[in-house]
């Protein structure tokens, strides 16, 4: 779902306020739907128009919006004003979206868009040690993992190593690979 707001930006106009947010609505209206062809954007479109009190205006402004889409052949439904006064409408997409084809996703995240904290890989960490010792009988386990959570392990959170450790009656080393990203890690068995 895709959802866009229209707002002012703060400028209020000089003669009427009420003019102002039509006359912004109007503009938004071909902008939206020249957008919406670019990125070829697909699914269910909710645009939060700015409020408008009159009827008629917000008669005028859908039916630009209306005349907007025309030029664009995709097949979709507008279902006109809410009594949210939301506008909401479909569009199928016909190929990938703009965003897909020119960007990949984030090697870090992996599209995520956001990574997990070093604390959360330290008790991730601290609970396949113990996986891993149930499973295999090791001598050592040694942790390989990025800089920041190897930190977090020594400082922190050295007090939940210890008693793993203890608890797993294993040795636990610790080593800081620089290549790493926060999320990566490795258990290496000695």
């Amino acid at each position: 779902m895709t959802t866009v707001d229209v707002n002012t930006g703060g400028f209020v106009g000089a003669r009427n306020f009420d003019d102002t947010i039509f006359k912004t609505n109007l503009e938004a209206s071909q902008a939206i739907a020249r957008q919406l062809r670019l990125r070829n954007l697909g699914g269910i479109i909710i645009i939060d128009f700015i409020d408008m009190e009159n009827v008629e205006h917000r008669e005028m402004v859908l039916e630009e919006f209306r005349k907007a889409l025309s030029r664009d052949h995709t097949k979709m439904t507008i279902n006109g004003f809410t009594a949210l006064g939301l506008v909401e409408m479909t569009r199928k997409r016909t190929r990938e979206s703009l965003a897909h084809l020119l960007c990949e996703p984030c090697p870090t995240c992996s599209g995520r868009g956001e990574v997990k904290t070093a604390r959360t890989v330290c008790y991730e960490i601290l609970r396949e040690l113990l996986r891993e010792a149930r499973q295999f009988n090791a001598k050592e386990f040694r942790v390989l993992a990025s800089p920041n959570v190897i930190d977090l392990f020594l400082d922190e959170e050295s007090q939940s190593l210890a008693m793993l450790s203890d608890f797993i009656d294993k040795k636990v080393s610790l080593h800081a690979e620089g290549s790493y990203t926060q999320e990566q890690y490795d258990i290496v068995l000695l």
